[in-house]
């Protein structure tokens, strides 16, 4: 499991002149324009934004499946151009192949890699014991809460040990006490390994208590409107949304996304 090692100098992300637009029966969509982004190696991002701002849209464009219209989305210097290894994707859909063991799903990707049985067993079971799941590495996902299926997910998506992970929504479906449970052992995680992670979520409290910085996306045409650090010191526990700075971060946050709301409710 050396490959999973913390390595700060990798997972820089870069978006630049970002545009996407698709065909629609109403004609041509302009989902994303001239967005900008820089994410640090190791950066906690999240992108909240009102619905159908493009949040997704432009996570799906990292992660490489789908092509800008223009512009360019680089990791470590790369041209994105398609779907890779070292940037791990978790939907907010279980994405979990229900015919697979949970330790045969955490185990897929080195298997597509070519690494032998018996080390991706093992590397299979040290990822589920980060998740607190070693007693249910033979279960199917049927048999799963949906908290212990976003735990698979994301130890599947770091089993190959990627530069970036791309979480979009992914406790959306949760009740609010898994929800709670999955943020803090989320950042458990990320302190060990320090994958730079973007993350694409609703919740206001839940990008502020997870980010080290907050883009709020604008109505559609998305775009970036509000790149807002986060001086939480850290680790954080559950008593720091309730303090004056986090409040504070909330109600700017609050207003901007109101703003863009209401321009899209207006039409």
């Amino acid at each position: 499991m050396s490959e999973m090692l913390a390595n700060p100098s990798k997972g820089q992300i870069e978006v630049r002149n970002f545009s996407l637009s698709y065909d629609s029966i109403e004609g041509p969509v302009q989902a994303v324009t001239d967005t900008q982004i820089h994410v640090k190696p190791g950066e906690f991002v999240s992108i909240v934004g009102p619905s159908g701002c493009g949040k997704s849209t432009l996570l799906n464009a990292v992660a490489g499946f789908l092509k800008p219209t223009t512009g360019i989305v680089t990791v470590d210097g790369e041209r994105v151009n398609g779907p890779s290894a070292e940037r791990g994707m978790v939907f907010q859909q279980y994405s979990l192949f229900p015919w697979k063991t949970v330790r045969e799903n955490v185990e897929f990707g080195l298997k597509m890699r070519g690494m032998p049985r018996s080390q991706r067993e093992r590397a299979a079971r040290t990822l589920l014991g980060l998740a607190g799941l070693e007693a249910f590495e033979k279960h199917y996902p049927e048999k799963l809460s949906g908290g212990m299926k976003q735990r698979v997910g994301i130890v599947r998506a770091l089993a190959t040990g990627p530069k970036v992970l791309l979480l979009d929504e992914p406790f959306g479906a949760l009740d609010a006490l898994t929800r709670s449970m999955m943020q803090r052992w989320l950042l458990d995680v990320w302190s060990r390994h320090r994958r730079t992670i973007i993350f694409v979520t609703h919740d206001i409290d839940e990008a502020i208590f997870l980010g080290d910085r907050v883009l709020v996306m604008a109505a559609r045409p998305g775009r970036i409107t509000l790149d807002e650090t986060v001086p939480l010191a850290r680790p954080r526990d559950a008593a720091v949304v309730t303090s004056p700075e986090f409040m504070a971060i909330k109600r700017k946050l609050l207003s901007v996304i109101e703003d863009e709301s209401l321009k899209t409710f207006n039409g």
